[in-house]
């Protein structure tokens, strides 16, 4: 298994400095744009990495109630608060098994009218094989009312460090028969893959997704787009190989897409160098082009918005990003934007009493 210490933090100057630019954030203030639309939030991360750096409920209780109407939201593991000892095999359990805490307090109401981690993602080594049931068991057990599903990041590239890619899996990772193995213990519980990689691995993941045509997979970041290393100040040449990515993912209708992602700085649009965050209409002119891409050719009903924050955080506040997403959607109907901005991840991580 990988040490969770292979995993570093974000470095010192990116997300974690953000997070403490309360002033930054404060210039660009907007009114709610459809503040009825019901919101599930489908991937965000809680942490504490020290002073004037912590993202924890009572944080993401402050963003869901700035304006918009975030009835629940998915945490998406990130190597937090896992267990001291024990089989390292469980020790990601210790994640799920805070976030359960998490989400039992906001089911209680100390997260206001949103439900907090209502769905939980973990982490399990798939290259256990086998093996890999005694996490699972264990997770189900730490989270029995959210544990939803697994995350094993796959994200390699040459020029990895370059790009400000970590974590670093090894190559063909998703290809591996051990690695693989594993995977497929993920029917047995029902639980969806959380798929992250790089966008010039995604004959990797469509070859996996037909391997599996019955296991769900949930694309992160609509795919790890890069503006950064070799390809900094390309993203036409960018956009053009992940277009063609996307379509042979949406032809395999065992794969569900999470449109976010692209305020991560290493997407190289820039916005957290700025005096003035960016507003909506301008986040909006520069994600369309991606996220209704993704929609063209998933449709609605396998597509989820993300805020991924903390992380975005870099790029504007939380209640900026969801008018820019609902920007993004204006021309779909009622119907599409429910499923769009709730239903889709509601359903696909069967979330209850949202």
């Amino acid at each position: 298994m990988v040490p969770e210490s292979d995993y570093p933090k974000p470095p010192a100057g990116q997300t974690d400095r953000l997070l403490e630019r309360a002033d930054w954030y404060a210039r660009t203030v907007e009114e709610i744009i459809e503040p009825g639309l019901a919101i599930c939030d489908a991937h965000h991360h809680l942490w504490d990495h020290g002073p004037g750096k912590r993202y924890l409920l009572e944080e993401i209780s402050q963003d869901a109630a700035s304006g918009h109407r975030i009835v629940s939201t998915i945490f998406c593991e990130c190597r937090r608060e896992y267990r001291k000892d024990g089989p390292e095999e469980l020790k990601p359990v210790g994640e799920t098994v805070f976030m359960d805490e998490l989400a039992e307090r906001s089911a209680n109401g100390q997260s206001g009218a949103a439900r907090v981690a209502h769905g939980i993602i973990g982490y399990a080594d798939f290259r256990l094989g086998a093996r890999v049931t005694q996490t699972l068991e264990a997770h189900r057990a730490a989270s029995p009312r959210h544990f939803r599903g697994i995350r094993h990041m796959t994200r390699w590239h040459e020029a990895a460090e370059e790009m400000d890619i970590p974590p670093r899996a090894p190559k063909n990772l998703m290809a591996d028969a051990t690695w693989r193995e594993g995977f497929a213990r993920l029917r047995d519980y029902h639980l969806p893959f959380d798929a992250w990689f790089v966008f010039t691995q995604y004959d990797e993941l469509v070859d996996l997704a037909r391997a599996f045509p019955e296991q769900l997979i949930v694309i992160n970041h609509i795919g790890g787009v890069s503006g950064s290393g070799p390809y900094l100040g390309k993203r036409d040449a960018v956009m053009q190989a992940w277009r063609r990515g996307v379509e042979r993912a949406a032809a395999c209708p065992n794969v569900f897409m999470k449109l976010g992602g692209l305020g991560q700085p290493r997407c190289g649009f820039g916005w957290e160098r700025r005096e003035k965050p960016p507003g909506s209409a301008e986040l909006a002119r520069a994600y369309a082009p991606w996220y209704l891409y993704c929609i063209e050719q998933f449709g609605p009903a396998r597509c989820m918005f993300e805020s991924n924050f903390p992380v975005e955080r870099a790029s504007c506040s939380y209640h900026v990003l969801w008018n820019a997403y609902k920007r993004v959607a204006a021309g779909f109907s009622a119907q599409e934007k429910a499923l769009l901005f709730h239903d889709t991840a509601a359903r696909v991580y069967r979330l209850a009493g949202t």
